[in-house]
């Protein structure tokens, strides 16, 4: 079986595929200090409290966190007997290669949701995902990345604008049922929800008018359901996108082995 391990800025992602299907998922803070042995510890505890009996034969890891890679390493290393896939090194193949300026490093979580993204929606692309960062990755017809936009996160922005003003509390993001806010918690989560709603439209819609042809937007990420309901940008959400695309490159690394 297949440990999908995705690393993002806040959460780290463990996903186990059997051939058909994810059997399990769990996650837990992104951590650099965090060792193999205690990685093993808290994986291996969940799989014994859900019971979940799985034979790891591979893994493949995606990070936007550099530091947190070697640990992970180990962990398959030396728990499961495997030598990981790490997307974005030499060795680990993509389907398309990026398109994006000469010398220029493309974040893993963009190249596994162009993947993914290409094999479930085809071509001319827009992928938005609402993670730490609200990025925007550009697929071209072939299905290579061919660059994107980066934003700041919905929680990111939340916890500036309250570090920022003295008199303003953190607030969680919830759709509000008005614009005009009538306290301001409610104008605040009307900032940002509203706010993003705009952004979101307005870079698509600025994608769409530089590219040469007709493109469809989806969306991945948890907060993606909460800002469908605010705009019919969308054509569609892709609850596990990420994981998928970790799938199928290690599917195409497998398959290239064996040719």
């Amino acid at each position: 079986m297949l440990l999908a391990i995705d690393c993002g800025n806040t959460n780290t992602v463990f996903s186990i595929w059997n051939g058909k299907t994810f059997i399990a998922t769990w996650r837990c803070s992104t951590d650099h200090k965090r060792t193999a042995d205690e990685y093993f510890v808290w994986l291996s505890t969940l799989m014994s409290l859900n019971k979940v009996e799985a034979v790891i034969t591979s893994a493949i890891i995606s990070s936007t966190v550099p530091r947190v890679v070697f640990n992970l390493r180990v962990l398959t290393d030396r728990y499961f007997n495997c030598r990981p896939l790490v997307v974005g090194k030499p060795e680990c193949a993509l389907p398309v290669p990026p398109r994006v300026d000469q010398g220029t490093t493309v974040g893993s979580d963009r190249l596994v949701n162009t993947v993914a993204g290409f094999d479930r929606h085809g071509g001319d692309l827009i992928v938005v995902d609402f993670g730490t960062a609200t990025t925007f990755d550009v697929v071209d017809q072939d299905g290579a990345y061919i660059g994107g936009v980066i934003a700041p996160g919905v929680n990111l922005s939340l916890q500036a604008l309250s570090m920022a003003a003295a008199a303003l509390p953190h607030v969680d993001v919830s759709h509000p049922t008005t614009a005009i806010g009538k306290n301001t918690v409610a104008c605040m989560q009307s900032g940002v929800y509203w706010g993003y709603i705009g952004l979101v439209e307005g870079i698509c819609r600025q994608i769409r008018l530089e590219h040469p042809r007709p493109m469809k937007v989806i969306a991945t990420g948890g907060l993606a359901p909460l800002f469908q309901q605010g705009t019919e940008i969308f054509d569609a959400i892709e609850d596990d996108l990420t994981m998928r695309g970790l799938v199928l490159i290690n599917e195409l690394n497998k398959e290239r082995e064996t040719a």
